[in-house]
């Protein structure tokens, strides 16, 4: 079981920037990809970044170039560096955990994990 804490969400002018952190704790697995989810109202929950346990990023179009994710293993963090920030960035913004582990059959029990989410509003 894997428990996450988010934190650092809130009101910004555009253009500012935010960074959001994830907490995770529990159980510790070698194989990992923790990322950054989003959901606008009246909008689909999409992907924002995700980052692997070997530091292979994934950004969506919409942010390359102005977000930023990373880890920290030792600590099981994750965080979102979130610069120029626009109107359309305002949405409930979700940590996930995405667990591979090695079943004694030799495959894959894919287990998702997500925290209860952070409002990010951003105004004129």
């Amino acid at each position: 079981q894997v428990q996450l804490v988010e934190s650092g969400g809130g009101l910004v002018q555009a253009g500012g920037s935010l960074r959001l952190s994830c907490q995770a704790s529990g159980t510790i697995y070698s194989i990992n990809v923790m990322g950054w989810y989003r959901q606008a109202p009246g909008k689909q929950r999409e992907l924002v970044a995700d980052i692997t346990s070997g530091n292979t990023r994934n950004y969506a179009d919409s942010v390359r170039g102005r977000f930023t994710i990373s880890r920290d293993n030792a600590k099981m963090a994750v965080y979102l560096q979130m610069n120029s920030l626009n109107r359309e960035d305002t949405a409930v913004y979700y940590c996930n955990y995405h667990i591979r582990s090695l079943q004694p059959s030799g495959a894959y029990r894919e287990t998702d994990y997500w925290g209860q989410g952070t409002q990010v509003t951003v105004s004129s």
